[in-house]
């Protein structure tokens, strides 16, 4: 790489294009609710959602109308994946159950129509799927979109990965359009109307939420598909309320089929991997970009100079996986058998399990945030509260880590590696790790401040108990035959009682409000280099407004 422009002329039109936004949301949960989080039941009560519907599963009645790809789906992935997508229907002995994902789909959004720059002349992606993903016992959606095109130039692919995505815009450039956006979207329904427009140019809005609400807003389109869902910070009622956890740029996947796809000079090749703009010269440093193909690129099917092969490869980073490939390759664009069916279901899959992954630990850490931020050790209240928070974060963690947590989804080499590139690209392990070092140093301290309160309350018991020994010696004289009470009458014996158990019990009361400094009196009486008059001077502190310390 020369750091100068590299052309891609030769590698033609892409004949295929799909996009599939992949965007991670928390759903914030209002205090005193079930810890067992079912959100997806506030679009399925009370008349449920007017346009999100639950998908049933692929798993039909009549195995004869089970498809081959749903098929290769299934067995692509190891037994313990299998039952977290599929569930598992066991007869005889207790088994997995139905699986811990609900998906809903709206399907009234067909098209989305496209500015990429202002002026620019608007193109149409279809809308092929949008769709939310729920998690039992999770606090995290992720709304997944997929778009697609035919016949596009690799500079348009190029802008819709690059600007298609955001949530917000980052900024705006002197002319008031938002940076890095799309100058114009627009949903378009079965009917070819307009339902809603996108708004980065409003640049008042957006600073508006950042001062007042400290968060910023999304886009008007991007509310308008997650509807009834609801942004946290607004004023709007709504039972499912969600935040952001990441960027404002949504984890993407693309796939493109092209003429020639070894003619993608490697300066695209890595605007497509960082879903980077068009433009000539190399997107990033030389330096930078050095270990590009050992780090962001998988060759096991890229062999440019070899003929006849069939010349796939997978780029990938931290927000993006984009897979390249020839568009005259039946094995490459096969909707059913083909690399395109592998992409748009075992590697979206690989995808949403990495992302929700990441996006679940980083919702627990906020979690614990927010316990941290409520504490205030002078309000028992507080403190109450903090003690439940950790001990109901540690159960999520738990359940999480035995049941959504995997180090390995797959045998296939494609689905293996492919996992674990992009889990080192999020760096999921360390914020698993750094996670599970903070809920366990929580949990330490609750256990450290029991055993510290059962030690105060033993040495309070310990201490009225040694002083209650004179009372009881002293009680029980009563039950010596010295006296004869015996032929008192009732009301005699009864005051007798009374006068001995009302001073008895206002003395061990007494003695548990002086615990702790008859303690410090006792402990001066068994210590025998404590002198006569510091014992004293300790007896004397008993009832001291202020006693000596150290003395």
């Amino acid at each position: 790489m020369t750091g100068t422009a590299e052309t891609s002329a030769g590698a033609g039109r892409v004949r295929d294009f799909h996009q599939i936004l992949i965007w991670p949301l928390q759903v914030m949960v209002a205090d005193g609710k079930a810890e067992s989080a079912r959100h997806w039941r506030q679009l399925t009560e009370n008349g449920g959602s007017a346009v999100w519907r639950e998908l049933d599963d692929e798993f039909t009645a009549d195995p004869r109308d089970f498809q081959e790809r749903h098929y290769r789906e299934f067995v692509a992935f190891l037994p313990h994946v299998q039952r977290f997508l599929y569930g598992e229907r066991a007869h005889g002995s207790a088994g997995y159950g139905e699986s811990p994902i609900r998906v809903f789909r709206r399907s009234d959004i067909r098209k989305a129509r496209l500015w990429t720059r202002p002026g620019a002349s608007p193109f149409e992606l279809e809308i092929v799927h949008c769709d939310l993903y729920f998690f039992y016992d999770v606090d995290v959606v992720i709304l997944a979109v997929e778009v697609r095109g035919a016949d596009l130039d690799l500079v348009t692919c190029q802008d819709v990965m690059h600007r298609f995505g955001r949530a917000y815009p980052g900024g705006w450039t002197p002319d008031g359009e938002g940076a890095n956006c799309m100058a114009r979207v627009e949903w378009i329904d079965a009917a070819g109307a307009v339902v809603s427009v996108s708004d980065y140019e409003r640049r008042e809005k957006y600073l508006a939420s950042v001062c007042s609400h400290q968060v910023a807003t999304i886009a008007s389109h991007w509310d308008y598909v997650l509807r009834p869902m609801v942004m946290n910070q607004s004023e709007e009622k709504g039972a499912l309320r969600y935040r952001q956890l990441e960027y404002y740029r949504m984890p993407q996947m693309a796939y493109l089929a092209l003429d020639n796809p070894r003619a993608v000079s490697r300066v695209d090749q890595m605007r497509l991997a960082f879903a980077g703009p068009p433009g000539g010269d190399a997107p990033l440093a030389q330096a930078f970009l050095g270990d590009f193909e050992s780090k962001h690129a998988y060759d096991r099917f890229w062999d440019p100079g070899r003929e006849g092969w069939t010349n796939t490869r997978v780029l990938c980073c931290a927000h993006a996986v984009v897979a390249i490939g020839d568009a005259n390759s039946a094995l490459f664009t096969d909707p059913e058998r083909g690399f395109l069916s592998q992409f748009r279901h075992q590697l979206f899959y690989v995808a949403l399990i990495a992302h929700f992954h990441r996006a679940a630990l980083l919702m627990l850490s906020d979690r614990l945030v927010t316990a941290m931020s409520r504490l205030d050790i002078r309000d028992r209240d507080t403190v109450s509260r903090f003690r439940r928070d950790v001990r109901l974060n540690h159960e999520i963690f738990l359940r999480f880590t035995h049941r959504y947590y995997f180090s390995e989804v797959s045998d296939q080499a494609l689905l293996r590696d492919l996992f674990r590139m992009l889990n080192g690209h999020l760096g999921t392990g360390k914020v698993y790790a750094e996670l599970r070092e903070e809920i366990h140093d929580m949990s330490h301290y609750l256990e450290t401040d029991m055993l510290r309160r059962q030690a105060v309350t033993l040495l309070r018991l310990t201490v009225v108990t040694l002083f209650s020994l004179i009372g009881n010696i002293t009680t029980s004289f009563l039950g010596m035959n010295l006296f004869n009470h015996a032929d008192l009458s009732t009301l005699e014996r009864t005051g007798i009682f009374l006068s001995v158990f009302f001073p008895a019990a206002a003395l061990t009361m007494y003695a548990i409000m002086k615990s702790q400094r008859l303690y410090l009196f006792l402990d001066s009486v068994a210590d025998p280099k404590v002198g006569l008059l510091r014992k004293a001077d300790a007896l004397i502190d008993v009832w001291r407004d202020k006693p000596h310390v150290n003395r």
